[in-house]
């Protein structure tokens, strides 16, 4: 029998249960949507403002607004969770937008020792030749096994959830990952 592909996945109705319970005021919804996503949520944050304090702050801010904004959640339009990543990279982008930055007052006679943040169109086009084989090499491996990889390492994952979420033993979970990151550093080696 093949799985429905419109059913969501457990993790998504769940998440997507917990923002309905907020938009109607549950603070035990709030507090479990907090533990369960706010390692994904930091880590969005972190990397864009780069300083731990500012990330927590942005994270605060975060989830005030999540707590504010819970009844504009809407399913058809995208996952509880990239809703919710959306938030964070937009709050994280609003903070760093609001800070004075010291660069803007270097002087100019200055302006050649001053890196350019963005990469040059060589490393760009070696970035993403790296990506492209990262994806050829993935799907080589089978289903079960890139599906682990990605939630592990995309989307921060722990082992512990995913052992839960598709309701096999811990130990099997590490061993399927890995068997797959072995497979997959093989593959790029070639």
């Amino acid at each position: 029998m093949e799985p429905d592909i419109n059913e969501p996945p457990r993790e998504r109705t769940a998440l997507d249960k917990l923002l309905k319970d907020i938009a109607l005021g549950s603070r035990q919804a709030f507090e479990k949507l907090y533990r369960d996503s706010s390692p994904q949520l930091f880590a969005i944050c972190l990397r864009i403002v780069s300083q731990r304090a500012e990330a927590e702050d942005v994270l605060q801010e975060v989830f005030a607004t999540v707590w504010r904004k819970a009844a504009q959640y809407d399913v058809e339009r995208a996952g509880a969770m990239s809703w919710l990543a959306m938030i964070a990279r937009n709050k994280a982008i609003d903070r760093i937008r609001s800070q004075p930055q010291a660069r803007k007052s270097e002087p100019l006679d200055m302006a050649e020792d001053i890196a350019d943040p963005s990469a040059s169109p060589q490393l760009d086009a070696q970035a993403s030749a790296e990506r492209q084989r990262l994806e050829e090499c993935l799907k080589r491996l089978d289903t079960r096994r890139r599906s682990l990889i990605r939630a592990a390492f995309f989307d921060g994952s722990t082992y512990e959830e995913l052992a839960a979420r598709i309701g096999s033993p811990l130990g099997t979970v590490k061993s399927w990952i890995r068997r797959g990151l072995m497979q997959l550093r093989e593959c790029l080696e070639q």
